[in-house]
């Protein structure tokens, strides 16, 4: 009975492990089935629906790429005239798989590349898809290169920048670097006009990376940049850069900068910040340092050398500002032509004597003549009697206190007490241009603004980009703030400012025949007691209907330092010249 029990279990514990092995085995069957049908039902997706995806991706696995750089835009003047060009150079490369005289190949571009042949040597030796050896090179050493036959070494032409005219307005345009990117100037400020879309070539490859032989290449073309037209005339930048250079070796100056621009719309026709660098040589500095250690890293030398002063870097503008304190007190009805001042020579503010530049005193003048006169007494009399608040609010109305929106990068800001800080005699050294900073062309905005009927415009060089027929792409339009002071103040200022030419300290810029006004500057620099002074002077043309309004500065000239002295004759000898042109336009 015992046995027949054990028995028993035996066979169910056999029934037991076949079943179970049984249902393992259609476990697999099935999962077998239905790993064989996902991919049937995958390897039909591949080739159907992601076909032609997978054949880009194999392509490309056996493409080897080289970019075409596109041809950069062209920069030209108001007149058409080319400032910024383009030459074509070569790139000169190697693809190790396929060199099979190695050589020949380092002989051969060491010879006519004039390289270090270890330099050479090392990038022909190194294993990989493909090795620049050089840019830039000429065209000419470029086709010797290639005509030279020589497998693995490759051709590739593209483009670099040239500046015809070297240093001309170079603070303006700027240069690009290696790569044929806007580092600085116009070519940063438009760069994405002016760059193009780069192009490709496509070479097949086998797995080893060997060209295949009478395969067909692929080609994308670049594409050019647009061509950017800007409001400098090359004619009027040429001539003011001369005549600044002329002015900076007279004077033995730091640097001497030159504006003149369109009063009406802000256009600019010259921007000159000499010394000039070459545009052609950006890395090449445009005066000898001395190595002793001091001098400072290369780059903050080249900086400096790029910088603009007349958007980069602010000044005290000294009594150029008069006319802005002159223009609040007409607008604010605190003086009237016929008030007057006496002038003893010295005026106290406070616990502070401030003194004319006439020492001996100018006496009694009419308010006309305190500006032909530049009466730094007068002018503190005339700002205590605006107010703190107006002469804030005016300040403002005039683009003062706010960047110009010039389109070049790195405008600097004004400088400038708060005006809950503003006290008797923070108030009286502002009043006649002192204890604050501005930028030339704030100043200069400023006085168009004074002289144009009250009209606030932007200063710009952009016009307009075209392709390379003359297409229009894109014209440029800059905000103008109409009638910040009455038409009637702006006609009183212009007559006020044509004396100050005709008979007062502006009377070097004086041109027979010419309907000239403007305002004279001497600005002792800080520290005070340095002995170190900018002149400058801001004249415009005509009188009655300004088209053309001009700035000097002069920074740390030898000797005499008058901006009446050294400042207004050089825009006198400007407008002798292209008044005429102008008018001839």
């Amino acid at each position: 009975m015992t046995e027949r029990i054990k028995l028993n279990e035996d066979e169910r514990y056999g029934y037991f492990v076949r079943t179970r092995h049984r249902k393992k085995l259609l476990v697999v069957i099935v999962s077998l089935v239905l790993i064989m049908s996902l991919l049937t039902v995958r390897v039909g997706y591949i080739m159907t629906v992601r076909a032609e995806y997978y054949s880009v991706r194999a392509t490309e696995l056996h493409e080897r790429e080289r970019a075409i750089k596109a041809m950069r835009g062209r920069i030209l003047d108001t007149n058409g005239v080319v400032l910024a060009d383009n030459t074509t150079v070569c790139t000169i490369s190697v693809i190790h798989s396929q060199i099979d005289k190695p050589e020949e190949v380092i002989k051969m571009l060491c010879d006519n590349l004039d390289m270090d042949e270890a330099a050479v040597r090392k990038k022909v030796e190194k294993v990989s898809s493909i090795e620049t050896i050089k840019t830039n090179v000429d065209k000419d050493t470029g086709d010797i290169i290639r005509k030279a036959g020589l497998n693995g070494v490759k051709v590739d032409e593209d483009y670099k920048r040239y500046y015809p005219y070297d240093t001309l307005a170079s603070k303006v345009l700027g240069f690009t670097g290696s790569d044929n990117q806007g580092i600085v100037g116009l070519e940063a400020k438009y760069d994405v006009y002016l760059a193009g879309n780069n192009g490709r070539i496509l070479t097949l490859t086998d797995a080893w990376g060997t060209e295949i032989k009478n395969a067909k290449e692929g080609r994308l073309e670049s594409q050019r940049g647009q061509d950017l037209y800007i409001s400098i005339d090359m004619n009027i930048q040429s001539y003011a850069q001369q005549l600044a250079y002329t002015t900076l070796a007279k004077k033995n100056a730091k640097r001497v900068s030159i504006i003149v621009m369109n009063p009406n719309n802000g256009e600019l026709y010259a921007m000159v910040n000499v010394p000039e660098y070459n545009l052609n040589e950006p890395y090449v500095l445009n005066y000898e340092v001395e190595d002793d250690g001091s001098s400072g890293n290369k780059m903050d030398l080249l900086n400096n050398m790029w910088r603009n002063f007349c958007i980069n870097d602010t000044y005290e503008p000294g009594s150029v500002f008069k006319m802005v304190t002159a223009t609040a007190a007409l607008e604010t009805k605190v003086v009237s032509l016929s008030d007057s001042y006496t002038c003893s020579g010295s005026t106290l503010v406070g616990d502070r004597r401030i003194r004319c530049h006439k020492t001996t005193g100018h006496g009694t003048q009419d308010f006309t003549h305190t500006v032909m006169n530049s009466c730094n007494p007068a002018f503190i009399e005339w700002g205590r009697r605006v107010g703190v608040d107006n002469f804030y609010n005016y300040c403002g109305k005039l683009g003062l206190l706010s960047k110009t929106g010039i389109d070049i990068a790195g405008e600097a800001s004004t400088i400038i007490h708060n005006k809950e800080n503003v006290g008797e005699v923070e108030l009286a050294t502002m009043s006649f241009g002192q204890s604050f900073q501005i930028t030339p062309i704030q100043m200069l905005r400023a006085a168009a603004a004074i002289v144009n009927g009250g009209n606030l415009v932007t200063p710009h060089f952009a016009v307009k980009t075209s392709d390379g027929s003359g297409q229009t792409y894109n014209e440029f339009y800059y905000s103008t703030t109409e009638s910040t002071i009455d038409k009637s103040t702006s006609d009183t200022m212009r007559d006020i400012l044509r004396q100050v030419v005709e008979e007062g300290g502006g009377k070097n810029a004086y041109i027979e025949g010419f309907s000239i006004g403007g305002k004279t500057a001497t600005s002792q620099k800080l520290p005070r007691g340095s002995g170190k002074y900018i002149a400058s002077f801001i004249g415009f043309s005509s009188v009655e209907n300004p088209q053309v309004i001009a700035m000097c500065l002069i920074d740390e000239p030898e000797g005499v330092y008058y901006g009446g002295t050294i400042a207004a004759p050089v825009i006198r000898e400007l407008y002798e010249n292209i008044l005429p042109y102008l008018n001839n336009k």
